[in-house]
């Protein structure tokens, strides 16, 4: 399984590494042979010189630059440079890259061997010989078959056990000057790719872009994670949880009882989030670059907070344990020599991780890296299957291939959790006996959710307000009510001015469209409220302001135009326009208790429901009415909130609901209102009046998530 016991491939690479020792000696010999070309001295020296010293001279320009001695290896100084990458470009080469060259041949050949399933591949042959031919046509032509023959993953999952190797030659030998440092780094093993081999473009470019302090928030899993969880500390039950944990942008603390009832602790996160490439976790796209290949990112600092919040004792002994980029992060977090000195990290485990170029802090801190030789992801730092150099003889390093060689599917957590239980006893032995004090019983399990930079409270700034005490039915209720998750639906219905007329003993101008006055059904959804989470529904009269007439119908409705119908979607500070109420309900007898506070006006108890979507809707109200369909186009805006006015004896009260979201204006809905038939509620009865009952709306205004503040209405002064 480890793919690196096989004595060809080893005799391959020690050859290889003997290779990588010649380039750079020969590397060195050409920096001082350039260092003396250059020397200022010299050259003011050199037109009073001997006759055998510029022969000498000569001697030595032509060994830096003829293919027949060092070849064209001018290095060191801003005019070698400068000279070695134009010589680059033209295509001219050092003995250094050709020796360099020579070894990273060895190391595909000793990959191969160990993999027949790549020599038996035509086509894997056939791009491996073409790049290391510097056939750049011919190379690009196998490797566009390859992928039209096997698709892309199945093409980098064939490629992967040699990839780092293919990409490092390619970078040699072809004629961009930028890639070279990278192609040296992954060739000779001192130090992760820094830049991309292809196109020689820096990976700290992409780095950076991942930025903040981190940030971590305890969170509470859902029953079915949380009984995933394993009770008793093992390998296969750390990796098991962070499977539960699943790509969601948590993490988890466990603390075990050891054998020798000592209490430590557990720390595994786990790899990248699916999603938006930067988003406001740490375990993003960005996350998992810059945790590969910096010393310190967003996702190590924010496990740090996590493990603070937590409350692990100072001094206290930590194990770590993470896949992927979780790997690269806790690997991150162990050579923080800050977080190493207030916690004693004992045992780091790296499963499918980029990791080769981290060392801990603390040097006995033990480290354990898990590699598939077909999962990618380990490679991002250079150094793949084809690695010839022991770059960590004090690590215990598992790189192994199994028969899934596809990607990603090698790379799950669930692939890796499978190899060490069935195909890889031995190393999970190993690895368990390693972690014997931390297996013993979880006495205590935390998840956290991580973040970049610590998140805005959900109800901040929009919620903040000032809040008083005012009395209700049932005792002092704080105002304003808050609703940190709403959502609403208001529809604009054309009805006969005789049914409003009718209808309404008191009532001032109303808001016609069409010779018809706009009637409006509101509804609310409020959850996660100061008070109790509650469905509201208001029915109203649509009038351009606060209706002071007390005469009745001593004066007839007035016209008005869609200027009136414009203010509607104004915010409620600076709207007169609003529904006169003529009914309301609600599903809580707290709310319905506070609604004259509220709203004023007549408000019934019965059961009711909203659902709001993009694309349709469904209002009900039990033994009353139910309104659904599709919503069609819309209008995006600013949730405009709500206006109600309600008589009170000689008083006009204004009431409103200030909301923040988004919110859409549709202004073709195909619904129908359907009162429920034989209903003697008083609100069926007056949608009946209003003659509402299967009607359909000219326009609707629809909120999917909101928050929203409802105050207690107010007195409206006199006009």
């Amino acid at each position: 399984m480890t793919g690196k016991g096989d004595p060809a491939a080893e005799s391959l690479r020690a050859a290889a590494r003997e290779l990588v020792d010649i380039a750079t000696t020969i590397q060195d010999a050409s920096g001082h042979a350039t260092a003396a070309l250059t020397d200022g001295a010299l050259l003011r020296a050199l037109p009073r010189a001997a006759s055998a010293a510029r022969l000498a001279y000569r001697a030595l320009l032509r060994a830096t630059t003829s293919g027949a001695g060092l070849g064209y290896a001018l290095t060191g100084g801003r005019a070698a440079t400068l000279a070695a990458k134009a010589g680059a470009v033209l295509g001219a080469e050092s003995l250094a890259v050709r020796v360099l060259a020579t070894s990273l041949r060895l190391r595909i050949s000793a990959v191969v061997s160990g993999h027949p399933e790549l020599a038996g591949d035509p086509m894997v042959t056939r791009l491996v010989d073409a790049a290391a031919a510097d056939r750049d046509l011919e190379a690009l032509r196998a490797l566009r078959a390859l992928v039209k023959d096997r698709g892309a993953v199945r093409a980098l999952s064939r490629l992967a056990p040699v990839l780092g190797e293919v990409l490092a030659l390619r970078a040699l030998l072809d004629e961009n000057p930028l890639n070279d440092t990278t192609a040296w780094l992954i060739a000779t093993g001192k130090g992760y790719a820094s830049a991309d081999p292809i196109t020689g473009v820096s990976n700290k470019i992409i780095a950076v872009l991942d930025v903040g302090e981190g940030a971590a928030r305890p969170t509470e899993l859902p029953a079915a994670e949380s009984a995933r969880l394993c009770a008793r500390g093992s390998l296969l039950g750390f990796l098991g949880n962070i499977s539960a944990l699943g790509t969601g942008g948590r993490v988890l603390i466990q603390s075990v009882e050891g054998p020798d009832g000592v209490i430590r602790h557990v720390l595994q996160a786990p790899g990248m989030r699916v999603g938006h490439p930067d988003g406001d976790s740490p375990q993003d796209l960005f996350g998992a670059f810059s945790s590969a290949v910096l010393n310190s990112s967003p996702y190590s600092r924010a496990l740090a907070k996590a493990v603070a919040d937590y409350g692990v004792p100072h001094g206290a002994e930590l194990a770590l344990v993470g896949h992927s980029a979780g790997g690269a992060a806790i690997m991150n977090l162990a050579q923080d020599a800050e977080f190493c000195a207030r916690h004693t990290v004992t045992h780091v485990v790296a499963v499918g991780s980029p990791v080769d170029f981290k060392q801990p802090a603390d040097p006995r801190t033990w480290v354990a890296s898990v590699t598939n030789q077909h999962d990618i992801v380990p490679t991002l730092d250079g150094q793949g299957a084809g690695n010839c150099f022991d770059l960590h003889p004090d690590w215990y390093v598992v790189d192994y291939a199994d028969p899934t060689h596809l990607f990603p599917i090698c790379h799950s957590i669930d692939r890796y959790r499978a190899n060490l239980a069935h195909d890889l006893p031995g190393e999970r032995e190993h690895i368990d006996a390693r972690l014997t004090p931390y297996r013993g019983a979880v006495v205590r399990s935390q998840a956290y959710l991580l973040f970049d930079r610590p998140p805005w409270r959900p109800d901040f700034p929009f919620l903040t307000v000032p809040t008083r005490v005012a009395p209700g039915p049932d005792g002092p209720v704080d105002l304003p009510i808050r609703t940190r998750d709403g959502a609403a639906l208001t529809a604009y219905f054309a009805v006969r001015p005789e049914a409003v007329r009718d209808l309404l003993d008191v009532t001032g101008p109303a808001v016609r469209v069409g010779g018809r006055v706009l009637v409006a059904v509101h509804a609310a959804r409020n959850r996660d409220t100061s008070t109790a989470d509650h469905h509201e529904l208001h029915l109203g009269i649509l009038v351009p302001g606060p209706p002071h007439d007390l005469a009745g119908l001593a004066r007839p409705l007035r016209r008005t135009d869609l200027l009136g119908v414009a203010d509607l979607v104004r915010r409620v500070d600076v709207r007169c326009s609003g529904s006169f109420l003529v009914g309301s309900a609600v599903d809580a007898a707290g709310v319905q208790s506070l609604a004259a506070t509220l709203w004023g006006g007549e408000t019934y108890l019965t059961g009711l429901e909203l659902r709001v979507s993009p694309r349709s809707v469904r209002l009900a109200a039990d033994q009353v009415f139910s309104l659904r369909g599709r919503l069609g186009a819309a209008v995006p805006l600013s949730d405009p909130g709500f206006v109600g006015y309600a008589r009170e004896g000689d008083t006009t009260l204004r009431s409103s609901v200030r909301a923040r979201g988004r919110a859409r204006l549709h202004p073709a809905p195909v619904l129908r209102l359907a009162v429920e038939p034989h209903s003697s509620h008083p609100l069926a009865e007056r949608l009946r009046d209003l003659g509402l009952d299967g009607a359909r709306p000219l326009l609707c205004l629809t909120s999917t998530a909101r928050q929203s503040l409802r105050d207690a209405a107010v007195p409206v002064p006199p006009a």
